[in-house]
């Protein structure tokens, strides 16, 4: 996506924001020089840029309340952003909006121990977050693989989860209140520290909203006490489909690991030439099952995991000894969007979510499209919660590549759809998936979206043009994007 420059016209609205911003902000805190906004063009999805007008970056919930209200009586479009690892465009700026970096709003409030509670700000590292409970026997469940990087205001915005989200839940599931700023400068308390709160849920609501229905300033999540013991098997498999199956055993029998992530034969070899791991480079597809808790239901676990496994012709299964070696292993899966990345200029990294009955089924369909488009792909995924994480290689250099790169993640959306999944498992719509939520959605389900949408933002200030589609968007594409019939990305629409 092009860059828009500012044009004349628009100069003397951007001269009178810039002066409005500096009475809310000391001048370090806002960047206007075209030649410093360049960092802030995108976040993790590269291939759609654009320069915002302004970026204001506030360091108390007093200076957004400010902000906000400022973009709503000058209706200018407001777009905040974290750390900027969302994968969907969520927080791609706009040409003549502000964008709202909250990454300096970075303290623990608090850390309550007695009700196994931390209260942050939203720049506050997921990371962090733990390291700050760790003295008190404590820890947050999340951890998204970017957790040294993202900041839990954008695991909100997004819905995060992670490695561990399979036992352990999702950020929405982790969360207990919220301070909001609403679109109109309004500040808002969602949720409560007690276990429950009267009235309709708006916290499971504003998580993963994507910065759509208000301006998270302040977090309050749930700890949990460290885990007694963890083990973790890597199991090696021949055949796509034995590992896929075992995944599906594996949760029909009742057991519930911490983590069941699942490599194919391209991302494994990717990972043990970037990580040495210790990963088999010969599998077909490997598991990384981790068991927590008591040690004698680890032990009684552990045995019925490797019945199962074999009972799928596993080729060889590896019990971590230690932590050290358990962190070992965990560093491959960890690291294997960074190992994926050295194979190709440029990768392209999609999030589907299918019944894991279906893992086999959605992932030769993808080895299809691979074909189909001449593009490589290594599989990465949550297997047990069925979120597909393919990373399609491609060169962005070379001349209509960057398009059939996105045609390609499309047609692997519409499959999960097909196979009775989701166009996203965690990663959010962003602009990146607003062609798929046609294929998701029916009109009617769209048209509540932005009844929901006008509720909390009647002048469609925070966000516009991301996460649901328009109407128009969607009858223009057809039943041609089912099948994944179309490329274009049309200009973003204005909600």
């Amino acid at each position: 996506m092009a860059r828009t420059p500012v044009t004349p016209s628009a100069a003397p609205r951007r001269r009178r924001l810039l002066a409005e911003l500096g009475a809310i902000l000391p001048a370090e805190a806002i960047v206007h020089d075209p030649a410093e906004l360049g960092p802030y063009e995108c976040d993790g999805l590269t291939m759609h840029r654009q320069l915002p007008m302004l970026v204001a970056l506030p360091t108390e919930s007093g200076q957004v309340r400010d902000i906000v209200r400022l973009c709503a009586r000058e209706g200018v479009p407001l777009v905040a952003r974290g750390a900027g690892t969302s994968l969907s465009g969520g927080a791609m700026p706009l040409a003549d909006g502000i964008l709202l970096n909250l990454s300096k709003m970075n303290r623990i409030l608090a850390i309550d121990a007695d009700n196994l509670q931390a209260v942050a700000q939203p720049g506050v590292t997921n990371l962090a977050l733990s390291e700050a409970a760790a003295p008190h026997g404590l820890f947050y469940a999340p951890d998204p693989s970017s957790q040294q990087a993202c900041s839990i205001g954008g695991n909100v915005a997004e819905n995060a989860g992670g490695i561990h989200c399979l036992k352990y839940g999702l950020t929405v599931h982790n969360l207990q209140r919220l301070q909001v700023v609403a679109a109109d400068g309004a500040v808002l308390e969602i949720g409560a520290r007690a276990p429950d709160a009267p009235g309709y849920d708006l916290a499971a609501l504003l998580t993963g909203s994507e910065g759509m229905l208000g301006i998270v300033v302040e977090v309050t999540v749930k700890l949990l006490p460290k885990i007694a013991a963890a083990r973790l098997m890597l199991v090696a498999f021949g055949e796509l489909e034995d590992a896929s199956g075992a995944v599906a055993d594996i949760i029909a029998a009742g057991i519930v690991p911490a983590g069941l992530e699942m490599l194919d034969n391209p991302a494994i070899r990717a990972v043990e030439a970037f990580v040495h791991a210790g990963y088999p480079t010969d599998a077909a597809a490997i598991l990384l099952c981790e068991l927590d808790g008591d040690p004698a239901d680890i032990e009684r676990q552990c045995a019925a995991v490797r019945e199962i496994c074999g009972a799928r012709r596993a080729r060889g299964i590896e019990t971590a000894d230690d932590e050290a070696h358990r962190q070992r292993l965990w560093a491959g899966r960890k690291a294997s969007f960074p190992a994926v990345g050295r194979l190709a200029p440029d990768y392209y990294c999609m999030d589907g979510t299918i019944p894991r009955r279906r893992l086999s089924e959605v992932l030769r369909r993808i080895a299809e499209l691979s074909e189909k488009y001449g593009l490589a792909v290594a599989n990465v995924f949550h297997a047990g919660d069925g979120n597909l994480h393919p990373l399609i290689m491609y060169d962005a250099n070379k001349p209509g590549e960057a398009g059939r790169v996105e045609s390609f993640g499309e047609e692997i959306l519409a499959a999960c759809v097909a196979a009775g999944g989701t166009i996203t498992g965690e990663h959010g719509v962003g602009v990146e998936k607003l062609n798929s939520m046609c294929g998701q959605f029916t009109r009617a389900e769209l048209e509540q979206f932005h009844r929901l949408k006008a509720a909390f933002d009647p002048d469609g200030i925070l966000n516009p043009g991301k996460a649901i589609p328009t109407l128009r968007r969607c009858a223009e594409l057809g039943a041609m994007h089912v099948h994944g019939g179309r490329t274009a990305h049309p200009e973003l629409p204005r909600f």
